[in-house]
């Protein structure tokens, strides 16, 4: 369409030259004493067009030939900068590949091209930010290489070149050159450089993904644990870790939070510090309450804890598994000596209840025992010896059930019931 457009337009000038040239009889009369020259309009008309033509091709002749110079140098920085960004990529692919020497030299050709430039009077939009990944480049070459001065050498030009407010590095610069510093004293093994570095990062960039990895890594290794705890909440909020890796992260830190407590009064300080979810989950409330025994705190107190524990093992067939059950058991029976009536009608229904679990039996059995039940006692620890899995709760129910044949003076039973007590290495469970 356009072709026919202009083939239309070309014809209809065609025509209005041959209309204006064919029927023009003027002439132009040009008197040079002596002589004077007749000539046609037309023909004054060529000569001027044809003159414009030649003067303006001379013109841009010599406009091109005076910008020679001047071209011959954009080429020569063009092909600098080319150099420039060359030996930069080159830095990158080699520190991916692994060749970190020639990664540090390639980003030392980048920064060597760059002084060339700004020496030559070329301003690059992105001078400021090539020169601070060319360090960093180098830096994170010489981490690789152990080659520490170099590196601090190089990381604090980054720093400083990333500094400058005036020019037009993003703020995304710096806070990646920090965040590398931070993980790169992560590596040496030096936690509290690693926090300090975070710590300089502004308030938004400290809740990223990645800070907050670094933070939570940092703060484990310093024996941080509560700042370590807070900070894998956040992680998990942000869903940076699956659901089940997530519970065990602040597990294993809420159980490390527990047991860095060395009297009653800093357990239940780190017990506040726990929110209502960590505190409902078996491992961090049965923990807990071993602390709490170990440290000769209040035994009631640790009960409340065990109580969601508890009732999840009562109500739900598989609520808790095995080893938990067992410890749960080993939990409640350190503290039987001064247990309430509240927990022994939960034992005994609960008892009653799952008449077949051994684990349950044993428990009140030893309840039974406490309170000098003795018929009742014996009748359930004999029944949960028989069914017991755990080698440690089989050991300590015929060790009971010893105690009582030998209180009531029943020799022959209390010699049966030690030799199943030291019998525990053909236990079915030590066996395997």
């Amino acid at each position: 369409m356009r072709a026919a457009l202009w083939l239309l337009a070309l014809f209809a000038v065609a025509a209005a030259v041959a209309l204006f040239a064919g029927n023009n009889q003027g002439t132009i009369t040009v008197f040079w004493p002596p002589w004077r020259v007749d000539l046609s309009l037309n023909l004054v008309l060529v000569i001027l067009l044809t003159l414009f033509v030649l003067l303006h091709a001379a013109l841009r002749a010599l406009a091109a030939l005076f910008s020679l110079p001047t071209q011959a140098r954009q080429w020569r920085m063009q092909q600098k900068e080319r150099m420039l960004h060359s030996a930069l990529l080159d830095a990158m692919v080699q520190l991916i590949s692994g060749r970190f020497s020639r990664a540090r030299k390639a980003a030392q050709a980048a920064l060597t091209q760059e002084k060339t430039l700004a020496a030559l009077g070329a301003s690059l939009p992105q001078a400021q930010q090539v020169r601070v990944l060319s360090h960093l480049l180098a830096a994170e070459s010489a981490q690789a290489l152990q080659d520490r001065p170099a590196r601090d050498a190089h990381l604090q030009q980054a720093l400083n070149e990333s500094a400058d407010r005036n020019l037009l590095a993003s703020p995304e610069t710096r806070e990646g050159v920090q965040l590398r510093a931070a993980r790169w004293a992560l590596e040496d093994r030096d936690p509290a450089a690693a926090l300090t570095r975070l710590e300089e990062l502004p308030q938004g960039a400290q809740r990223r993904t990645l800070a907050l990895r670094l933070r939570l890594k940092a703060a484990r290794q310093d024996r941080r644990t509560l700042e370590a705890l807070e900070t894998a909440r956040l992680l998990a909020k942000h869903r940076a870790f699956s659901e089940a890796a997530a519970q065990s992260i602040v597990r294993g830190l809420a159980t490390e939070l527990l047991s860095g407590a060395h009297d009653p009064a800093q357990l239940l300080r780190a017990w506040s510090e726990l929110e209502t979810v960590e505190r409902e989950m078996p491992e961090v409330a049965i923990h807990a309450a071993q602390r709490m025994v170990l440290l000769k705190g209040d035994l009631p107190v640790a009960r409340n804890w065990l109580l969601p524990a508890w009732e999840r093992m009562v109500s739900l067939p598989r609520g808790l598994g095995d080893a938990l059950r067992v410890k749960l058991a080993l939990a409640l029976e350190a503290g039987l000596d001064s247990v309430d009536a509240d927990w022994l009608a939960r034992i005994e229904s609960a008892q009653r209840n799952n008449p077949r679990d051994a684990n349950l039996q044993y428990l009140a059995g030893m309840a039974c025992m406490k309170r000098q039940l003795w018929g009742k006692a014996q009748q359930l620890l004999s029944q949960a010896g028989m069914g017991l899995q755990d080698p440690e709760l089989y050991r300590r129910a015929w060790l009971a059930l010893a105690q009582l044949a030998e209180d009531r003076g029943d020799a022959e039973q209390a010699a049966l019931a030690w030799r199943n007590a030291a019998q525990i290495e053909n236990h079915p469970v030590s066996l395997r």
